[in-house]
């Protein structure tokens, strides 16, 4: 069988056109992402799935930033709109743990109805007191065990939904100061200090399936970008200990500077195994999945184990589960 292209790819509109149906044909993209651009109506959402699957030729895996606050593509009134996950899990309080189950049972619910088998979550970067704005409180907070700990309630709300997770920005993105979506962020922080709080909730999470890197700079360990450097790939699969499909941050955030085909093949060389490549022409889908080609046997390997990952959720009363979340959050549960 021929293996699945080591790409990631996303449509310009609500349905495919024809040109994209015969390029993704010829890419088989390993998955898809869905962008605000691609939701109308839950019947929309599942015929593009559909035809996504159907172009690609196999079973694609279809994920979707669905994390709550100001990243969420499904929106009310046809979706629940969800409070910032800091602000969320803070309100909670001791029961953050329960909170954050319930919240990402009830998105993967929503998710799984529409065709989406993929949330870009859980977000496990531990937030400093510099962290940007772009991504301060889309956290789950500033101390690494808490961050883990919620991370670990939203994988497991997501799996049990039948959506499988995956945890960003490996390994660490919480001390930047800068948008990576605009700028590089340089992190000077010792390697003692990033084993000791960024690593900390990836290391605690390194059997989930799959991770998204971070487009940053750790500059006591390589002066590259995370997502173009063989020493943090490295770092990622020997010391935090993750063996799962690892894809890229979009390749085309202004955090890297060069061509897109040359980005590509620069970050499945430093060890990536699937390259994301979102928000561009029909021409610069192309040329990524030219440069991508097909996954090595060793991504295609974990991309294999990924999917044994996807598992019919259990039947289960949303409503219900609305109502516990609700009476956690004094009456504001769903935001």
């Amino acid at each position: 069988m021929t293996g699945y292209g080591a790409t990631i790819l996303d449509a310009e509109g609500l349905r495919l056109t024809r040109e994209e149906k015969a390029f993704f044909r010829d890419a088989r993209p390993f998955g898809f992402i869905l962008f605000a651009r691609n939701i109308d109506a839950p019947d929309q959402v599942r015929a593009l799935c559909a035809e996504m699957r159907e172009a690609a030729g196999h079973n694609a895996m279809i994920t979707i930033d669905q994390e709550g606050g100001r990243v969420q593509r499904l929106r009310a009134p046809q979706w629940r709109d969800w409070p910032a996950p800091l602000d969320q899990a803070g309100q909670a309080g001791a029961r953050a743990t329960d909170a954050m189950y319930l919240r990402y049972r009830i998105i993967a619910s929503e998710l799984h109805a529409l065709g989406i088998d993929s949330n870009c979550a859980p977000l496990v970067d531990v937030a400093g007191p510099e962290t940007h704005a772009f991504l301060r409180n889309r956290c789950f907070g500033d101390e690494p065990q808490t961050v883990a700990r919620l991370g670990r309630a939203v994988a497991d709300g997501l799996l049990d939904g039948g959506v499988l997770p995956v945890i960003k920005h490996i390994p660490g993105h919480g001390r930047a100061k800068a948008d990576s979506h605009h700028d590089l962020p340089v992190v000077t922080a010792s390697r003692e200090m990033l084993n000791d709080a960024d690593f900390v909730p990836f290391k605690e999470l390194n059997d989930l399936p799959m991770a998204m890197t971070a487009h940053l700079v750790y500059s006591t360990i390589d002066p590259e970008p995370a997502t173009l450097s063989p020493p943090i790939l490295e770092v990622i699969r020997g010391d935090i200990g993750f063996d799962g499909l690892i894809m890229t941050d979009d390749i085309s955030m202004k955090a890297l500077q060069g061509g897109l085909a040359d980005l590509s093949r620069r970050a499945l060389d430093a060890g990536c195994d699937v390259i994301l490549h979102c928000n561009g022409a029909l021409s610069e889908r192309q040329s990524v999945a030219e440069a991508a080609g097909e996954m090595t046997e060793a991504a295609q390997i974990r991309a294999e184990r990924v999917l044994t990952w996807r598992k019919p959720p259990a039947p289960v009363d949303i409503p219900a589960l609305s109502a516990q979340l609700d009476a956690l959050m004094g009456g504001h549960g769903n935001g």
